[in-house]
């Protein structure tokens, strides 16, 4: 794994960088929040170990902007704050695990692999892929051939539909049930309107297209032939 460590401490970031390289995990380390928010945003981890309190920008601060902008890494928040008003506060800001200090490193560790292990079986079930089309339900990111695609919320829970059901016919009922919550069809075009826009972002200049029309019963979204 690649881990990112936020800790000020000289001691503790000895200790659990050292710990971590010796069980073959990679691991970056810095001792301030701003510097640790910088690289949780523009690196890829596989989880993060944060300190509560920390030099220019506090633990739950880092945690609670990374969580704004859709970064569910899985965090452990290392802190000396060990109460239960403390522990609840990391918990709420966004952070995954908390362990207070001083700890054992076996401890540290068993809860750093459950949580990749959680996350590891959560994303089994939240990436979608439709031949080149692909997108994270979690971090609500979308791209067709390694190309971004922005979706507003309402086209993402219409394709994140199509795509879980990929294959078959999806009809207007459906899509009124199951992407707008009507149980009655209120006689507009909205479908049709919401359909075009996401086919003009998700097939237009591409090789082929995705998502077809099946006239008289509703929409398919599936791999080309």
């Amino acid at each position: 794994m690649r881990i990112l460590l936020v800790e000020d401490d000289r001691d503790t970031a000895r200790h659990v960088k050292n710990g971590l390289m010796e069980v073959g995990h990679s691991v970056d380390h810095t001792d301030n929040g701003v510097d640790g928010l910088a690289l949780a945003q523009t690196e890829r981890y596989d989880a993060l170990i944060i300190d509560r309190m920390l030099p220019g920008c506090e633990g739950s601060r880092i945690i609670e902007h990374l969580r704004g902008l859709g970064n569910f890494t899985p965090i452990l928040i290392l802190s000396a704050l060990g109460n239960v008003t403390d522990r609840v506060a990391g918990l709420r800001s966004g952070g995954d695990d908390y362990l207070p200090k001083p700890f054992a490193f076996e401890e540290l560790l068993a809860r750093l692999d459950a949580l990749v292990r959680r996350r590891d079986r959560s994303h089994a079930t939240t990436l979608l892929q439709v031949a080149d089309l692909e997108m994270d339900v979690l971090s609500r990111q979308v791209k067709r051939a390694g190309q971004a695609i922005v979706l507003q919320p309402r086209e993402f829970r219409l394709l994140e539909f199509l795509m879980r059901h990929s294959g078959q016919v999806v009809t207007r009922t459906m899509l009124l049930e199951n992407v707008w919550d009507y149980h009655f069809d209120p006689q507009t075009n909205v479908i049709d309107v919401h359909i075009s826009r996401l086919r003009s972002k998700i097939d237009r200049g591409f090789s082929h297209t995705l998502l077809k029309t099946v006239r008289g019963s509703g929409y398919i979204l599936r791999e080309p032939e």
